[in-house]
């Protein structure tokens, strides 16, 4: 998630104070190697320098008149994500750890999110009251230096309420607790101007001072604007397509042994991960084994509203592969004569694919998803599962195993 340090625009740390937030412009950290190295407090002043949450007002109090949330990108049991090319964020709330309850958490984090999705659905004079949010990540190797990554909006689009914010369970050391994942929008708007962030923190009217016509369009009709960001990236190295994270690298290879010896039952947990992928899969069915030792599945994907649904199929294959070992053409070419009558295919493996798997599929135009080990990690890592322990249990629970029988030898 985090962009090259050398492809974005640098802010120096001493011009912070008077410049404008640039999507995607990195801002640079102090080098005195104290506390007031921190650039968000800078260019925000009085918000603070530390915890994921910083705002200027009282979220107890309903006073935040502005919103910062930072994320480091780099807590495994709380995968903050930005999908750049559909503008959502999903982020998670500060109760992280047992002994709090949801709401109690010392920088009230949390009460911040539970009134801002709330005010979210009221009508325009309470949804003025939800502060805008501004989004930072912090730089990779670049000390205490930050990217501004937009302007956020709580909730998004095609979600429910449920979808937008929800409690969800974790445990640690056998105690449990609730924490929040939250669901935003990045607004498409490149630029937010110093003066409508000076014009917020002295408690004027939000949608004065050189209000972004995205944010205003939100507060009067919960009009969403999203930034998408298509990638014009197509061909994925093996780099890009393995987890370079130990932590990844290992819930990737618990798969690979639970199945070891059986791979063809490895078909089932590649539905399981697709469903996670593209939600609204509907009914598929895991056909039996063929000749050439794979297995496929076919399946429906539901589109259109609730009254009014549509289903078009699919087919799917998997291969529980090692990490060296690649999918090539043969493998991809069963697929793409296996969708001829289908509206597309999805190949899933917990390897990767090789180069001219990659230009057939898209140089000729198939309907094929190809799912490798990097993204079965991140699918499972955003639905909270993000140690070796929980893939496991997750196996197990998912997918039982038949015992051999024991051998009687009487």
């Amino acid at each position: 998630m985090t962009l090259p340090v050398a492809a974005v625009p640098h802010v120096a740390f001493s011009d912070l104070e008077t410049a404008d937030l640039q999507v995607d412009a990195l801002y640079a950290g102090g080098t005195n190697g104290n506390s007031g190295d921190d650039p968000m407090s800078k260019l925000i002043k009085g918000i603070g320098n530390q915890g994921g949450f910083r705002y200027a007002g009282s979220p107890t109090n309903g006073t935040v008149k502005l919103a910062v949330l930072y994320t480091s990108g780099g807590e495994v049991d709380w995968p903050d994500y930005l999908d750049v090319q559909t503008g959502t964020f999903t982020y998670y709330g500060d109760n992280r750890k047992p002994g709090q309850r949801l709401h109690e958490t010392p920088r009230s984090g949390n009460v911040l999110l539970r009134d801002a999705f709330a005010a979210s659905h009221e009508a325009p004079a309470i949804r003025a009251k939800v502060p805008p949010f501004l989004l930072f990540e912090k730089a990779a190797k670049s000390g205490r230096s930050v990217l501004f990554r937009g302007l956020l909006a709580p909730g998004g689009p095609t979600m429910t309420s449920d979808d937008e914010l929800a409690a969800i369970w974790r445990a640690t050391a056998g105690k449990r607790f609730q924490n929040y994942r939250a669901h935003f929008t990045v607004l498409d708007v490149d630029r937010i101007p110093r003066s409508w962030i000076q014009h917020l923190l002295a408690g004027g009217n939000p949608l004065g001072g050189e209000c972004p016509e995205v944010w205003r369009t939100w507060v009067e009709s919960r009009v969403y604007r999203p930034l998408l960001a298509p990638s014009t990236t197509t061909i994925r190295s093996k780099a890009d397509q393995l987890p370079q994270d130990t932590a990844g690298r290992a819930m990737l290879e618990a798969i690979r042994e639970y199945f070891r010896g059986h791979e063809h039952d490895f078909e089932a947990c590649a539905v399981a991960v697709w469903r996670l992928i593209a939600p609204s899969t509907g009914a598929v069915d895991v056909t039996r084994p063929s000749r050439d030792g794979g297995r496929d599945a076919v399946g429906t994907y539901v589109l259109g509203p609730v009254a009014n649904r549509i289903a078009i199929d699919f087919a799917l294959e998997a291969k529980c592969y090692a990490a060296d070992n690649s999918v090539g053409v043969r493998e991809v070419s069963r697929l793409i004569s296996r969708i001829r009558h289908r509206n597309f295919g999805v190949l899933v493996t917990t390897s990767f694919f090789n180069k001219q798997v990659q230009d057939e599929v898209h140089e000729d135009g198939h309907p094929i998803a190809l799912v490798c080990g990097r993204d079965i990690v991140d699918a499972l890592r955003q639905q909270g599962r993000t140690t070796v322990d929980a893939v496991q249990q997750w196996l197990k629970q998912s997918f039982p195993q038949q015992k051999p029988r024991p051998i009687c030898d009487c």
